[in-house]
Formats: structure tokens, sequence, C-alpha cells
């Protein structure tokens, strides 16, 4: 009894760590791949990012981890909850306005979608090779995991992201 005690004694911190970090990445943050070239020039095949789970606010030109079925799909927020997205000759309109984009290389294609509430507009980076709300429609809060704005991997892409 006494063996066992002195034992659980000397685990107990690496007990306590592996805790500490199994909690860590279920609630707080996790790591997460870039798979695909759908973010491009923003973020490259095989990026190693942070998904952070505690991020409850999504904004505009957000980057967001969603999950669509089995996959986890890394997109930007273009529309927010109850707003029309219309995309025409390559210029994004939000509820008949104008608005300046800063991302977003090749053609978008012409389209016109809603969100209704608790839905998001998400589209890749690279329009002309990325499955985003063109094809699965607006994704609702529950499907967003985070958000991810920090590249970890490879080291010379460390940092922040727009």
């Amino acid at each position: 009894m006494i063996i066992m005690k002195e034992k659980f004694k000397e685990y107990i911190g690496y007990i306590i760590i592996i805790i500490v970090v199994i909690l860590l990445r279920i609630f707080i943050a996790t790591p997460i791949k870039v798979n695909g070239g759908s973010m491009l020039n923003t973020l490259e095949d095989g990026n190693l990012m942070i998904l952070k789970k505690y991020d409850k606010t999504i904004e505009r030109n957000d980057i967001v981890v969603v999950k669509a079925g089995k996959e986890k799909i890394i997109k930007r927020v273009i529309g927010l909850p109850k707003e029309d997205i219309e995309y025409n000759d390559n210029k994004l309109y939000i509820n008949g306005e104008l608005m300046e984009s800063e991302f977003g290389i090749g053609n978008t294609g012409d389209f016109v979608d809603y969100c209704r509430e608790d839905e998001y507009f998400v589209l890749g980076d690279n329009r002309e090779d990325s499955i985003d709300s063109r094809i699965i429609g607006c994704v609702k809060r529950k499907q967003i995991l985070g958000t991810t704005n920090f590249v970890i991997f490879p080291f010379n892409k460390w940092g922040s992201v727009k």
C-alpha cells in the first residue's frame, strides 16, 4: 500500500499534465492542417494552424474551420446571418451594397444567396478551386468549429494571417 502511494505521488505531476493537455485540446485550441489549395494565396496545402475553439464571435473575413459532413474545411466568412450575398461581375454585394474585398483569386462566378439566422456564407480564397457555400450552401453556426489565423508550420510562414 505504501509503495502504491509513493508511485502515485511520483506520477501525479505527469497525470495532471496529461489531463490539462487533453482539456486544452477539447475546449481551447488544437492543431488543424490545411488540405488542398482552396485558400491560396492566403494559406497553402499542408500549412499547420491553430484552431481556436473558444472563439465564439464570427465576423466577416474571419478564417473558420467548418464541419461539412465528415470533412473539416477551412474557408473565409463572407456573409453573416440575415444577409443577402451576391456576386456579380466578380464583385461582392452584401444587402445590395458593393463591398471592397482584398481576398479571393480567380473568377467567383455570379450567384445570389441569403443567410438565415444563425447561418454564414463561406468561400475559399481560391475561388476557382473551392468547395464552399456556393456548393454546400450557408453553414450553420454549430458547424463552425472555431476560427484560425495563426500558422505554426512551416516555420517560414509562422505567424498571423488575414
